[in-house]
């Protein structure tokens, strides 16, 4: 992508995350990196690079540093699913992250918070307020929400939810999955702005599993018309 305009950086851990997005770019190019394939178009008038990560926080991170090394983006966009915590927020429903935080980075024996990262002041890491702005106005058939979007490397099922009851009374969260603040942090660190924005697949319930499996290519594409007005706007 020969040109001297910044693009954004399109990011899901899934095929079906990002699939939709791909449906509707104007392909340019395509370039490999091991494993990753990065597809440079045009998506609602704007440059943008689309990229599927991969699942957890390691191949979250990994990838968003690349592509930030690669690229240079104006913004980073991280999309796909998650699980909803909060009983206000149901399936098919739209998040857009107001925060994040990594909830199974624990190091309180230490005398920090839990999510804070040891020695630094990184914690609840917010999205950009002018990218999470045109996000809540965008003109949406689904539900929206603004919300604490909680990541870990662990897929959580209501079974496990007494144990973790930390996620909601602690830290306050209303969605978990397994990516947004391993790319927050990235995107923070290198003081590139973000958004992270989730269809809620599940209700993190003991049909967990099979909601997240039968839900996720119905549903995966949900914030499409959210990132497309984001992208218009900017």
């Amino acid at each position: 992508m020969e040109t001297r305009e910044k693009c954004f950086v399109l990011i899901g851990a899934l095929d079906a995350e990002i699939d939709e997005y791909l449906r509707h770019l104007q392909l340019a190019q395509v370039r490999q990196w091991k494993e990753f394939t990065f597809y440079e178009g045009f998506l609602s008038g704007k440059m943008v690079v689309v990229c599927k990560s991969g699942v957890g926080k390691v191949f979250a991170a990994m990838i968003t540093q690349k592509l930030i090394d690669v690229y240079n983006p104006a913004a980073v966009i991280f999309t796909g699913v998650a699980g909803s915590i909060s009983p206000e927020i149901e399936v098919g429903d739209i998040v857009v992250a107001s925060d994040c935080i990594q909830h199974d980075l624990n190091a309180s024996e230490l005398g920090f918070s839990r999510g804070s990262v040891p020695y630094t002041d990184y914690r609840f890491l917010p999205t950009d307020a002018r990218l999470r702005e045109l996000a809540l106005s965008a003109p949406c058939l689904h539900i929206v929400h603004e919300g604490r979007i909680l990541t870990g490397d662990h897929f959580l099922t209501q079974s496990e939810m007494e144990n973790h009851r930390y996620l909601r009374e602690e830290l306050e969260g209303d969605a978990v999955e397994m990516e947004g603040a391993a790319a927050g942090q990235v995107c923070t660190v290198n003081e590139i702005p973000y958004l992270l924005i989730r269809t809620i697949s599940d209700k993190a319930d003991e049909k967990a599993a099979h909601s997240f499996t039968e839900m996720l290519p119905q549903i995966a594409g949900n914030s499409f018309s959210i990132v497309s007005h984001v992208l218009k706007m900017l």
